[in-house]
């Protein structure tokens, strides 16, 4: 997901998030990860990102122990999806090559220090707009 923070902080949405992620915990009303939050907070307000920007099914689409390569052709958005998280696989000493695209951005490894030459991940955007991109980190 891409998402404007200004729009994100005036609508109050992480609050609504957590209120159905509470829901959650309490009821079991969901069943597909950190998506359905956000699908029920934004209905009628999602659109797709178009293919070519995203590399989906890095995860493996739900199938334990698959590794994809990247299509063909320039990617911008990386993107996990299914099972095969690369923090699940890299610690458990089984990752697939592009999980160590992924490594040196693991802040919650214990004594994570982020070298000197090391960029942040960023999404390109123009300069009157404030993006961020978000990962489903909810397991």
């Amino acid at each position: 997901m891409v998402m404007d923070l200004v729009k994100w902080r005036e609508g109050n949405y992480q609050r609504k998030i957590e209120n159905w992620m509470e829901l959650q915990r309490k009821m079991r009303i969901y069943e597909l990860g950190s998506l359905p939050p956000f699908l029920l907070v934004f209905s009628g307000e999602v659109e797709a990102v178009d293919h070519r920007w995203n590399q989906h099914g890095l995860g493996g689409d739900n199938r334990r122990d698959s590794c994809r390569k990247l299509h063909p052709g320039p990617v911008s958005l990386l993107h996990w999806s299914g099972k095969g998280k690369p923090w699940v696989r890299l610690d458990n000493k089984k990752p697939c090559s592009l999980d160590y695209i992924w490594k040196p951005y693991d802040l919650y490894k214990p004594n994570h220090k982020r070298s000197s030459n090391q960029q942040p991940l960023v999404l390109a955007t123009s300069s009157n707009s404030n993006l961020i991109g978000y990962s489903n980190y909810f397991t």
